[in-house]
């Protein structure tokens, strides 16, 4: 058998997504290892669920550093030190720039509550709703440049609940942490 996939998870939340990769992981559904949490939020509620696990963190306020390529650089550093293969964004509130993508190549994904290319960006779900669509859903997609607008790996869709935004995403986050699953090892196999 092949050794587990190595990855990092970037998150800037609660980390709920990392959570269930990590669950995952451990109930032998996703062959891989969680080898680093990285964070722009030391205060997220995710470093507390990496502790919890075992799993280091990497928590750098970008603000602290001159520019986001140096930002970047430094995580790069982190990262060689775990020899992680592929990067998992999971709630993680930032554009990735070239220094990133430049440094793993096809090898950042990332879960989006749309289906994109409909409602890109930050509240994807308030989006959805405001403009009165019946479904919405869920995409996992390769990271490229733009906002939400690399190739797309796989989709659900997830009905709306009229006027009900917390179900809504309640149902959105379940159907997250099954399709996440699934497209990785999906990846991690190919």
């Amino acid at each position: 058998m092949t050794a587990p996939t190595k990855i990092a998870v970037f998150a800037s939340g609660s980390g709920s997504n990392f959570q269930a990769l990590q669950e995952a992981i451990e109930r032998g559904e996703l062959h891989a290892t969680v080898e680093l949490v990285v964070t722009d939020k030391p205060d997220a509620f995710v470093v507390t669920r990496a502790k919890k696990f075992g799993i280091p963190v990497l928590a750098l306020n970008p603000k602290e550093f001159a520019s986001k390529a140096a930002y970047e650089a430094t995580i790069i550093e982190e990262l060689r030190k775990y020899d992680v293969e592929w990067i998992v964004l999971a709630g993680y509130m930032r554009l990735i720039s070239e220094v990133l993508l430049t440094a793993y190549p096809q090898h950042i994904v990332n879960i989006h509550p749309s289906l994109l290319p409909s409602f890109p960006g930050k509240d994807a779900i308030g989006q959805a709703m405001a403009h009165g669509v019946k479904v919405t859903g869920v995409t996992v997609h390769f990271v490229d440049a733009g906002m939400d607008t690399g190739p797309i790996i796989a989709q659900v869709a997830v009905p709306v609940i009229d006027g009900d935004r917390e179900a809504t995403e309640a149902a959105i986050h379940k159907e997250e942490h099954i399709l996440y699953t699934k497209a990785l090892r999906q990846l991690f196999e190919s």
